[in-house]
């Protein structure tokens, strides 16, 4: 395969990925990023641990989709998702649609 390729394939996975992201995020509350994953979420509870000066991430989220691009099934839908990494974490809420008339 050579790089021109490369590149090609990986430009055709990041636009496949924006477009089920474009189409699915409305439904979600909170995007989360992780050095490996790339999660939308209804829920999401953290818990920081500090031990021996280092620190660990725990998340639990619930009704989750999952872009995970080591995984052979890049994006899934899951009920719960238990995330560990002492790596940095990104969580922003999404903004909610303005429903009243």
């Amino acid at each position: 395969m050579s790089t021109d390729d490369l590149e090609q394939y990986e430009a055709e996975i990041e636009h496949q990925l924006f477009q089920e992201y474009r189409d699915v995020a409305p439904t979600y509350r909170y995007v989360v990023e992780t050095e490996r994953r790339f999660y939308l979420a209804n829920s999401v509870d953290q818990t920081v641990h500090d031990a021996g000066g280092r620190t660990r991430v725990e998340l639990e989220l619930r009704d989750a989709w999952v872009w995970d691009m080591y995984r052979e099934t890049r994006m899934r839908f899951v009920p719960s998702v238990r995330v560990v990494t002492f790596k940095d974490v990104n969580i922003e809420e999404l903004p909610r649609p303005d429903l009243s008339l």
